[in-house]
């Protein structure tokens, strides 16, 4: 069985509006109906748990109802920061799921994953035991030597970015948070799954990314997700 986990537990107070970024409107439907759209269509799918802010669950249940997102069968409620949220919803799974399940960790504020890159992370967390989705780094980066100068760079050759979905096998999964807030390691700050996998030793493999799949965060965001979903793909592109 291959679980969604989808993470919908911040306040989004980057976005400046009066709800939460992940229950906006767009277009007459909510950023995070979006999301679950992807998975609910993804033949891969068999079930999707949200972690969601709590006062909440009400309105996603009924926003799922009226969007036919069936697969919808777990609403988790969020902790005090992203790794907690995660964290609940992996022991949430404790009993529902089994060791060789596949988990696919989703940010419930990137609503354009697309199906290819979705498989590719499902068939290798499937072959390795995990898979994150990343994408080559094009920009040049260096490194701060006194605030106003540099004399080093990291070749972009080395580098990857990474983000969500990212999938594990469930005992993996399990066994490395439990791990991790009992040795209080890879869960402070800006950690996700993925820094704290190999902050406990774990390799990880790169599966395909897109870079469409933007990160919902400002309101200029908003605005190219919002242009994304108006945009007509030319045909002489291959």
């Amino acid at each position: 069985m291959t679980i969604a986990v989808i993470i919908a537990g911040g306040s989004g107070t980057r976005m400046g509006q009066d709800i939460p970024k992940q229950f906006i409107n767009v277009y007459d439907k909510p950023i995070l109906i979006y999301t679950l759209e992807g998975f609910q269509k993804h033949p891969m799918i068999d079930a999707i748990e949200v972690v969601c802010l709590d006062g909440w669950h009400d309105i996603l249940r009924a926003y799922a109802k009226e969007f036919n997102i069936d697969k919808l069968k777990w609403i988790v409620s969020g902790g005090a920061t992203g790794q907690e949220s995660i964290r609940n919803g992996v022991y949430n799974l404790e009993g529902k799921a089994a060791d060789g399940d596949i988990i696919v960790i989703h940010d419930g504020i990137r609503p354009l994953v697309d199906e290819t890159v979705l498989t590719d992370v499902i068939r290798k967390a499937q072959e390795y035991g995990n898979a994150v989705t990343s994408l080559p780094y094009n920009e040049q980066i260096f490194v701060i030597d006194d605030e106003i100068s540099t004399t080093k760079f990291i070749p972009r050759e080395t580098l990857r970015r990474v983000s969500t979905p990212q999938a594990y096998r469930f005992d993996l999964l399990d066994s490395k948070y439990h791990e991790a807030y009992e040795k209080g390691i890879g869960i402070y700050g800006s950690h996700y799954t993925n820094t704290m996998m190999v902050e406990l030793g774990v390799r990880l493999y790169f599966a395909a990314g897109s870079d469409k799949n933007i990160k919902l965060t400002t309101k200029d965001d908003l605005e190219m997700f919002k242009a994304y979903l108006k945009s007509d793909k030319d045909n002489w592109l291959k």
